[in-house]
């Protein structure tokens, strides 16, 4: 049986240095064995198992520590080897003066705000791959980054950072457009910068959030977050910022036509009634004007890419099968329009960020599968072990077994089938919460183990006076209809 490893206290880095020590994995998962050094940038790519045999069949990957095979991101291990030197030795004096100015006021150790390491750490990245790196004949790295983006992206330069979903993907975001901004400011003929942008996102709620990269915002990052000496604040206004979600790329009917009026005057082409590639690119980017070469940003950046022609077959069936049409359908709608965008106004450079940028089953690429233009990363693990996010909770105490893992422990293949769907055609759920025992048991004990921590921290005057976040119980559900169900069933 497997050992359990409880770790009392998983913080053994500070957020605003670079880690320097982190817990040691082995065959059977994590230690609390501190190694006494950075940990590698790696990935781990699920291997399938069979199909179990009896009521239990194994229909998704495990994603047991010991059936993963760990990659390491070489390039990633690499550029960060060479960041780390330029960052100890000449920082400040192989980028141009304005760079110079944002990284000393980034790092000012007096600053009321201070940014974490995983935030500098990303846009040094950025900086030396743009200004640094040549300097030292280390063409190589670009010429990677462009081998990477061929096979996926040929028509488009991208680059991407990892980094663990809250530690501060927006503020890098607002980090970057003032670090092009205001250069392309001072020296408008440097061809490395620009001050057009066009931020991409999945959604609503999310391009909503992102207003606050807006110079023009009352509540802008550049000020509230001090990512900008004030001094500086008007030079930023001069940035041209556009954001928008993905389903913006969507080519629209210009004219409402019968269906048979359309098919009559298609004749088997493409139809006058739609928008052509170039009206869809100057609608979506009709406020940048006639700026060219555009710095194009992709929030939650996984969700852009070209199903692999040739690739992996994925076989999928039922529910598995039409999530992955979606995705396909969404990410082929997403990067077709920054194709159609770089070849009717040109797009410079495409940025990603994301916690997750990694092929999902049905691309066409191996599931689990990095992006290969990634050039940095900061994991979860990483974040966890630096305090940065909160620190996720599994049942421990539970003693169910079934075959041969504890019950909780891998539940959602316990559960799916007897859980309400989401789809176009789906009624929207209401009545009486009735959920699967199983899950009805989990939340029990989850909500017993955060009770527990919550009546210490209650108790704690010291917590409560310094204002320490109490422990938060968090539910991630798969549809509105299940976390609805869910919702009603914790409320009484």
């Amino acid at each position: 049986m497997t050992k359990q490893v409880v770790i009392a206290n998983p913080i053994i880095n500070s957020p605003f240095e670079e880690p320097e020590r982190h817990f040691r994995f082995d065959d059977e998962g994590i230690t609390d064995e501190i190694v006494q050094e950075r940990r590698p940038s790696s990935y781990f790519v699920p291997i399938a198992q069979p199909k179990k045999k009896g009521k239990l069949k194994q229909l998704a990957f495990d994603t047991e520590w010991t059936k993963d095979r760990i990659e390491e991101n070489k390039m990633v291990n690499a550029i960060r080897r060479h960041v780390q030197l330029w960052r100890q030795g000449r920082y400040t004096d192989d980028v141009t003066r304005v760079t110079a100015r944002l990284i000393q006021h980034w790092t000012a150790p007096d600053r009321a705000r201070r940014l974490f390491f995983c935030q500098q750490e990303a846009l040094d990245t950025l900086i030396y791959i743009t200004e640094v790196a040549r300097k030292y004949g280390n063409n190589a790295i670009r010429n990677d980054i462009r081998a990477a983006n061929e096979d996926a992206n040929p028509d488009l330069y991208r680059i991407a950072c990892k980094m663990a979903t809250g530690a501060g993907k927006t503020v890098v975001m607002a980090m970057l457009v003032a670090w092009q901004t205001l250069n392309k400011f001072a020296n408008p003929q440097d061809n490395r910068f620009t001050d057009t942008f066009l931020i991409v996102t999945p959604g609503i709620t999310i391009r909503d959030r992102l207003r606050v990269l807006l110079p023009s915002d009352p509540g802008n990052y550049y000020r509230a977050m001090d990512i900008v000496p004030a001094s500086m604040m008007d030079q930023l206004g001069r940035a041209n910022i556009i954001i928008t979600n993905f389903h913006a790329f969507k080519r629209r009917e210009k004219i409402k036509a019968g269906k048979l009026t359309k098919e009559l005057l298609a004749k088997g082409g493409g139809s006058p009634f739609t928008e052509s590639e170039g009206e869809m690119a100057r609608r979506v980017c009709r406020g940048l004007g006639n700026k060219k070469k555009i710095i194009v940003i992709n929030d939650e950046a996984h969700h852009c890419y070209r199903r692999r022609v040739g690739g992996e077959d994925a076989k999928l069936t039922g529910d598995d099968r039409k999530e992955a049409q979606t995705r396909e359908e969404d990410a082929r709608v997403w990067i077709s329009g920054l194709e159609a965008i770089q070849r009717k106004l040109g797009v410079k450079t495409v940025y990603d960020l994301s916690a997750t940028p990694f092929f999902l089953r049905g691309s066409g690429y191996s599931e689990g599968t990095l992006f290969p233009w990634v050039v940095s990363d900061f994991s979860l693990i990483d974040a966890i072990e630096c305090g940065i996010v909160k620190v996720p909770r599994v049942p421990v105490a539970d003693d169910a077994m079934v075959a041969d893992l504890p019950t909780y422990r891998n539940i959602w293949m316990r559960i799916r089938d007897d859980l309400p769907k989401k789809r176009r055609k789906t009624e929207e759920y209401f009545g009486e919460p009735k959920l699967p025992v199983v899950l009805e048991g989990a939340l029990q004990s989850l909500y017993a183990n955060y009770t527990k921590y919550f009546k210490r921290w209650e108790k704690n005057a010291d917590a409560r006076d310094n204002d320490l976040t109490p422990p938060v119980f968090i539910v991630v559900c798969n549809n509105t209809n299940v976390s609805k169900m869910v919702f009603d069933y914790i409320a009484g």
